[in-house]
């Protein structure tokens, strides 16, 4: 494949630049990554859920530009459906799709009170109402899936863009002490034994930048 880039901000506090990362690694497109300052105003807008949207990250490949997380896995599926990331079956595709786009669109009071901090450890964190039901519901998803496809990964025994959409959540669930039901807690541990995501973690606790406004309030 034609080597491309893919514009990324915070390794440490970027969600979506992860999954974006992610799903790159998964299609197996070479990329080159382009950081964003976290100084950057719309950068820090992304960072700190003050946007409405999601301009990072970015892929750029030949003279294809495309952004929102998405739009991103569907282009790559399209160039790689070898790389297996919507699964094979017709029924099983559309619940993965499905799965992807809530968690996508949705879940924003999880997002605002457990923030994707990567260099952090809360135990004993205390979730409130509105994110509790964020992480019932995605829970909820996962044993869905593990139940209907047999695991270990969400769509059975094989990665797919549905895994690289909630790898950011399991990573928070883990920073924040989440309690979690046995198979949901299973999964997430999986998740973070995926060698492309220990890369990243690994990266991430080498940036030198902080932002004050998502470590001050813990």
């Amino acid at each position: 494949m034609t080597t491309a880039t893919l514009t990324i901000s915070s390794r440490n506090y970027s969600s979506w630049s992860l999954r974006g990362w992610l799903l790159c690694k998964m299609a197996g497109l070479e990329i080159e990554e382009r950081m964003l300052s976290a100084d950057d105003p719309s950068t820090r807008a992304e960072l700190l859920l003050l946007s409405p949207s999601f301009l990072v990250p970015c892929l750029f490949h030949g003279d294809v530009k495309v952004w929102d997380t998405l739009a991103i896995a569907g282009y790559l599926d399209e160039i790689a459906p070898e790389a297996g990331l919507l699964p094979a079956e017709r029924k099983a595709r559309a619940h993965c799709r499905a799965i992807s786009g809530e968690m996508h669109s949705g879940f924003a009071n999880l997002r605002s009170a457990l923030p994707m901090n990567l260099k952090a450890h809360y135990p004993g964190f205390k979730v409130w109402a509105g994110a509790q039901a964020d992480i019932d519901r995605v829970t909820e998803i996962w044993r869905e899936c593990l139940e209907s496809y047999g695991g270990p990964y969400l769509f059975g025994e094989t990665l797919t863009m549905a895994d690289a959409m909630y790898a950011p959540v399991c990573l928070r669930f883990l920073t924040y002490d989440v309690a979690l039901d046995p198979a949901s807690r299973e999964y997430c541990h999986a998740i973070a034994q995926w060698p492309a995501l220990r890369s990243w973690i690994e990266a991430a606790k080498a940036e030198p930048e902080e932002l004050e406004e998502l470590d001050a309030e813990f």
